[in-house]
């Protein structure tokens, strides 16, 4: 039992480590521990010691995880999750070699993410009802997250005070903690300035709160997306960060550099906004044979 607490200490601690000396979010602390919980849980079944296991018993992990179905994007991750955690360990002298080491990852599938026509996208825009209030707060957030490429996360975290209405300018706060600023269009201020007006006076700092005037969660927000996919008859594929990902490639389309783009997403690295440019690429060849005399 005591032996159990201690490992459960480690775990702990390395979480610690991630979000108070790294200054990671929340949500990537959870992703680590579901993955380091995950790959212990897996040990203590074969009897293993995460402490005492070897290279041999992390590859039959990676063959256990590719058995059971998981993309190469998701055993890519897991295995980053081991090495932090080993690496960890090994820095505060628990262990004197990491077993993950010579772990090598698997090559990962190119993966092409569901984007939106700006047709569909016009079309979930108009779905929310001006005659309702909830309606009309959905419509904010719907205009807001493709007028700005936001995450749902940093949308459902913006404060009334991250808003520069004056400059129509929002202040996000990205993964690692990364602040940007990003511009909002027209339509996007008109949805807000509706909104904020129904707005409840309340003491809770966030932008967009709940009937019972909470800050929405991600998950509420979810449910109420899929209403309007279901009442416009949109594809079940469309989910909020779908809108994401029309934004950026509705702004490839219409001549927009990657870098720019690159800076509105908050990616830190250019490849990341470069699957972007595949999309646009397969749109513009759609364009050429639609409308070009010899397509």
């Amino acid at each position: 039992m005591i032996e159990d607490v201690k490992k459960d200490h480690f775990i702990r601690s390395f979480l610690d480590s991630l979000y108070i000396e790294k200054g990671l979010s929340q949500n990537t602390v959870s992703s680590y521990k579901n993955d380091i919980t995950s790959f212990v849980a897996w040990l203590n079944k074969k009897n293993i010691d995460e402490l005492k296991a070897t290279p041999i018993d992390i590859n039959n992990y990676i063959s256990y995880l590719f058995n059971n179905g998981l993309k190469s994007s998701s055993i890519n991750r897991k295995i980053s999750s081991i090495k932090h955690f080993y690496l960890f360990l090994l820095k505060k002298k628990i262990i004197n070699n990491s077993p993950a080491d010579e772990t090598s990852t698997p090559k990962q599938e190119k993966y092409l993410p569901t984007s939106m026509s700006e047709d569909e996208v016009e079309c979930l825009l108009s779905s929310p009802k001006s005659s309702s209030k909830i309606e009309r707060r959905d419509k904010a957030m719907i205009e807001i997250l493709y007028a700005t490429g936001m995450r749902i996360s940093e949308l459902v975290n913006l404060k009334l005070t991250d808003i520069d209405f004056n400059r129509s300018v929002l202040k996000v706060l990205g993964k690692g903690s990364k602040e940007r600023l990003v511009p909002y269009g027209e339509k996007a201020s008109e949805a807000m300035s509706i909104y904020l007006k129904d707005r409840k006076k309340s003491e809770c700092k966030y932008v967009f709160l709940s009937n019972r005037g909470l800050k929405i969660t991600r998950g509420a927000f979810w449910q109420r997306i899929k209403i309007y996919i279901k009442r416009e008859n949109l594809k079940s594929s469309i989910s909020p960060h779908t809108l994401r990902h029309a934004f950026a490639t509705h702004l490839l389309n219409r001549g927009a550099d990657l870098r720019s783009v690159q800076i509105l997403l908050g990616h830190s690295d250019l490849s990341t906004t470069q699957i972007y440019t595949h999309i646009a690429k397969k749109r513009l060849g759609e364009i050429l044979k639609k409308h070009h005399p010899r397509g």
